[in-house]
């Protein structure tokens, strides 16, 4: 083997390892960095036509070490199991959150709408066993107005959590709109990007990411050609076409639910992903404040229909003693005067009406419509917590069977590298070997 031979064999060794290590050195670099996906640099054996000499037959001999594509480690597949588990979680969190805060704002607590309408019941009955004394019947117009407390304090956490629905609803879709947009640049880089280069590599990163935001929103169909161009499609309506992006944006419907337009026009609402789960949470967020707004008006009608049909000290006809404006937020006691309590029955009994005040309890009563509605929102925030639970497992498990193929392994790379520097310095004896021999042939002469 001719002596430049060894030369070229070396030096290219010593570039094609030195290439190898620097691409280790981005993975290591890299290494907490979402989206980016292990690099490696493809070697490839290197041949040389060679001829000694004018004498001498052409012919094929190898020269070292060529360096290829620089390739990054992934499998569409796991790509798309990912995407698909943190579309599921992305639903599954949402929903988990806002059920188990509408069930804090209702609130079943000593202060919350049912123990305070206990409260109010329990007063009547000690007014029932002592239906002159001025104080109990203070008490119980007091324990009315703290009814009322309690349903206007649960009103108006369910208001301010619907208005942190749509807060939310809009923070995501910009960040829809945003990865939409990444997803546009990408796709125009690749277009002109030269396959196996460290740009096309970088973009292929951004692609995923972009793509994972998405998918982490709504429940978006992805195809991607054979250049690595995306397309997202939802609902059959584009969202990335190529390096066209549309815009989402999101409003409070008329009834307080959410509102989505993709490139102003109407669409329906995300079916998964965390906008889907804001959606869904908004549903039922406003089947519960109209849930609250008839109990409240229950609550009036039947305490009034209750009051109204007995007779006060005087013996005057029993007047409306709650009133109901337009929702739970409005309700008011009507009598402040405890003597003008209607606590006779039309018999002439003087705790009579206190005493028949047990009628509207029981069986589809108030209190039982309360506990109707605290019992659906306990289980309903039980099953959405379990089902995140379940949804954050599968995402854990396809996030690490995506990492074993293209996550960084830092083990891994400190072993390559070791490896790498080897071949390296082994390169690098080979020039120097090549030199001695070169320095020995012209000593000789």
């Amino acid at each position: 083997m001719p002596t430049i031979d060894l030369f070229q064999i070396g030096a290219s060794g010593t570039r094609a390892y030195q290439a190898a290590m620097g691409a280790i050195a981005d993975n290591i670099a890299n290494a907490n960095t979402d989206g980016y996906s292990r690099r490696n640099v493809e070697l490839l054996e290197s041949s040389a036509s060679t001829a000694s000499s004018v004498f001498e037959k052409s012919g094929t001999a190898f020269a070292g070490v060529d360096i290829g594509r620089v390739f990054r480690a992934s499998d569409p597949y796991l790509d798309t199991a990912v995407r698909r588990t943190a579309n599921t979680l992305g639903s599954a969190d949402q929903r988990s959150r806002w059920m188990t805060d509408i069930q804090t704002a209702l609130d079943d607590g000593p202060l919350g709408v049912g123990q305070r309408m206990g409260s109010m019941f329990s007063g009547i009955e000690r007014l029932a066993s002592n239906p002159t004394d001025r104080t109990l019947r203070t008490d119980v117009l007091f324990a009315m107005e703290q009814v009322n407390t309690a349903f206007k304090q649960a009103r108006t956490d369910m208001t301010s959590l619907m208005e942190g629905i749509q807060t939310t609803a809009s923070t995501d879709v910009a960040a829809l709109n945003d990865a939409a947009k990444q997803l546009a640049s990408a796709n125009e880089g690749l277009r002109r990007a030269l396959p196996g280069s460290p740009a096309q590599i970088q973009l292929q990163d951004q692609r995923d990411q972009a793509l994972l935001e998405i998918s982490k929103r709504i429940d978006a169909t992805v195809s991607i050609d054979g250049k690595g161009i995306a397309t997202v499609e939802y609902k059959g309506e584009k969202v990335v076409d190529n390096i066209v992006s549309y815009d989402f944006s999101v409003a409070p419907d008329t009834d307080g639910t959410l509102k989505f337009q993709l490139d102003g026009a109407d669409i329906a609402a995300p079916s998964s992903g965390a906008l889907g789960g804001l959606a869904q949470s908004a549903v039922i967020g406003r089947d519960r404040i109209d849930q609250l707004d008839d109990l409240a008006q229950k609550f009036v009608d039947d305490v009034n229909t209750w009051h109204t049909g007995g007779y006060t000290e005087a013996g005057d006809p029993g007047d409306p003693i709650l009133s109901y404006g337009t929702d739970a937020s409005t309700l008011s006691v009507l009598i402040t005067d405890p003597t003008k309590i209607a606590s006779a029955s039309a018999d002439g009994t003087i705790n009579g009406n206190l005493v028949a005040a047990s009628a509207i309890r029981g069986p589809g009563s108030m209190e039982d419509q309360w506990t109707q509605i605290i019992s659906d929102q306990g289980n309903v925030a039980n099953a959405t917590t379990a089902e995140q639970k379940a949804a954050s497992n599968r995402d854990t498990l396809a996030q690490q069977a995506r990492g074993d193929v293209s996550g960084v392994n830092l083990d891994r790379e400190a072993a390559d590298l070791l490896r790498l520097q080897q071949a390296y310095q082994a390169s690098a004896r080979i020039i120097q070997v090549a030199r001695e021999i070169t320095n020995a042939i012209f000593d000789a002469m």
